[in-house]
């Protein structure tokens, strides 16, 4: 039985159907992934299933009482003036409890037995577990101002406060359009494990291939216009997809030779008067009426020349740079070679887009010096995004840069050819910027970072909105591509498959470099960590040792319960004041510091808690 579905769902955008008469539906318990290429309608399908958005033709249908939790690919917090206004609604009881017990402990003045009665109804409806429960996904998604105003957030602090707004009110049915998109990758693990467990029901727009044969299940593919089914994960659908190509293009030819013949004897056929001619006229334009909406897939041709490299390429001699008095990068030096192929790895905000910004003279470091050959051409793909008005033509972008371009085969295209091989059709080309949809505009400035010819190719995050099938041609591209790569992604399978050196930053300074590629870098880091747990465990045990059963405590257990009172009081309160100082501070070094220290002590806060909750058993 479907929680939800549609009945003969359409919807069109600038004058373009993007789907008709569409059945789809979703079952408790199901972990799909909608996958298709770029302008195809995915997005459009998701929020009309959430409700987000008014088909122009049919229904969804949903269970009666179902709450779905809907996070877009850009989210509105119009009506909510600051996060925690956001994060906590009026509507639900624990989440308003909370809030007021957070403000009264935060007021020298409350009244002491508003505090004791606050207390009590959040132990009566559990609500601390609760709060503990909101305060674990708001620090893994990297939220720590609450007081801070929405309308100041960047673009992916906002995505990860819908994230994390929707975790915290647990739906029934989790619709989520790029979730990955501004998480980095130890967020995304997380995120991962947090999905698959408990039976949830989710439905998804990914890039992320990993992501997405981890998390899902089934995958129902939207291909002009039509939904396809195809169960198991993503690599098993793309062994069926390639089969069923296949076989669709031995069907096609067979039309397409059967069409020619049937051709010819429509041209020498007078006009027809008996029942068998005219039967055959029909099946005629039937067949016609058939071929025309078959059509091969089209992919992307990326091949462009790459300009000859000299001996120096780029040198970085001890740089450091900090900002406000955070130091991102400390005393760096690396001689880059031909063939070097590197990905840079580290937690948001620890300084990757600021290396990349220092190696290409879009900003200098405060100490050190920076040496670039004389033949070396950079192409840079930034996270950003083409900073292009709506009302621009296509063709006039590319053009901008260069009428013609040089192919890697020595060939030179106008800017219409090359516009069609990355699958701009004139009637793109010639239409506006503004109507292009966010993984075309991605497409469209991949395009312009390619046509320089660049010897070094620097990427950040090139995988966010790009479809799968973009994505696959890109990797293909770029596995033979005999510059020097540096890539920033948040896609583990890209830095696994297209790098083999890592420059890991800390967010402290230091840069170290690993050689190998990420999978083995986690392998490794998994491994130190096993052993440093295998260390610790004694130490631990001997600290909070299990208890056998039994029907009371020990005196000694009496004096450990009667302290954690105590403690647990006290690392409560050195929790807000820690948190009100960060809230009242813009110093990036004593943010991070007290970020570091916020950590251990809600770290150090849950072992207190837990023991607390082991011995009240016995109490």
């Amino acid at each position: 039985m479907s929680i939800l579905s549609t009945e003969r769902l359409g919807h069109s955008y600038h004058d373009r159907w993007l789907f008709r008469n569409l059945h789809f539906g979703l079952q408790r318990g199901d972990r799909i992934a909608l996958v298709g290429p770029n302008g195809a309608g995915k997005s459009s399908l998701l929020r009309a299933l959430a409700g987000e958005l008014d088909p122009v033709e049919g229904t969804v249908v949903r269970e009666r009482g179902v709450r779905i939790g809907f996070l877009s690919q850009d989210p509105a917090f119009d009506e909510y003036a600051t996060v925690n206004d956001f994060i906590y609604h009026a509507d639900n009881e624990q989440q308003r409890l909370v809030r007021a017990y957070e403000k009264l402990i935060a007021d020298p003045e409350a009244d002491v037995r508003r505090i004791t009665e606050l207390t009590e109804q959040l132990s009566a409806l559990n609500a601390w577990e609760y709060e503990h429960h909101i305060k674990s996904i708001l620090t893994r998604l990297q939220i720590a101002d609450f007081s801070q105003r929405v309308a100041n957030l960047s673009g992916g602090q906002r995505k990860r406060l819908a994230l994390a707004k929707l975790l915290i009110d647990e739906p029934d049915i989790y619709i989520l359009d790029e979730p990955t998109n501004h998480l980095d990758i130890e967020t995304i693990e997380w995120l991962e494990k947090l999905l698959t467990g408990g039976q949830k029901t989710v439905l998804l727009v990914t890039h992320d291939r990993y992501f997405l044969d981890t998390v899902c299940t089934q995958i129902r593919e939207l291909d002009r216009g039509k939904i396809n089914n195809y169960a198991g994960n993503y690599s098993y659908y793309l062994e069926r997809r390639a089969e069923a190509e296949e076989a669709a293009g031995m069907q096609l030819e067979r039309n397409r030779n059967l069409l020619r013949r049937e051709l010819e004897w429509m041209r020498r056929q007078p006009q027809a008067r008996g029942t068998k001619s005219k039967a055959r006229i029909d099946a005629f334009y039937d067949l016609e009426e058939k071929t025309k909406g078959q059509q091969s897939n089209q992919t992307i041709q990326l091949s462009v020349n790459v300009s000859r490299q000299g001996g120096k390429i780029l040198e970085l001699d001890r740089i450091s740079k900090s900002y406000n008095g955070r130091h991102l990068i400390g005393n760096f030096s690396y001689v880059f070679k031909k063939g070097d192929r590197i990905g840079l790895a580290g937690r948001n905000g620890t300084g990757k887009s600021t290396f990349l910004n220092l190696i290409t003279g879009n900003e200098q470091p405060d100490s050190g010096a920076i040496t670039v050959g004389a033949t070396t051409v950079f192409g840079y793909y930034r996270q950003g995004g083409l900073a292009l008005q709506g009302n621009e033509r296509v063709i006039d972008v590319v053009k901008g840069v260069a009428e013609y371009i040089k192919m890697a085969n020595g060939e030179s295209l106008s800017a219409s050819q090359l516009l069609t091989q990355f699958l701009f059709p004139p009637e793109k080309q010639f239409g506006l910027v503004g109507k292009l949809s966010g993984g075309e505009r991605k497409r469209l400035q991949l395009m312009r970072v390619l046509m320089q010819n660049p010897n070094v190719l620097i990427l950040d995050e090139p995988a966010n909105d790009l479809d799968i099938d973009t994505l696959n041609v890109l990797e293909a591209f770029l596995l033979n591509y005999s510059g020097v790569l540096i890539l920033v992604s948040h896609d583990r399978y890209l830095l696994d498959r297209l790098t083999d050196q890592l420059f890991i930053f800390d967010g402290a300074g230091a840069v170290s470099i690993y050689n190998g590629n990420y999978a083995a870098y986690k392998s490794e880091q998994a491994e130190v960590e096993r052993e440093v747990k295998a260390i610790e465990a004694p130490k631990i045990a001997e600290s909070f040792p299990t208890p056998s059963k039994k029907i009371k405590l020990s005196y000694k257990e009496r004096l450990e319960f009667q302290a954690l009172d105590q403690e647990i009081m006290h690392l409560e309160q050195r929790i807000q004041e820690q948190t009100e100082i960060l809230n009242n501070i813009t110093d990036h070094t004593e943010l991070a510091d007290i970020a570091t220290e916020l950590t251990k002590l809600n770290q150090e806060l849950d072992a207190k808690s837990e023991r607390w909750i082991e011995l009240s058993e016995y109490n």
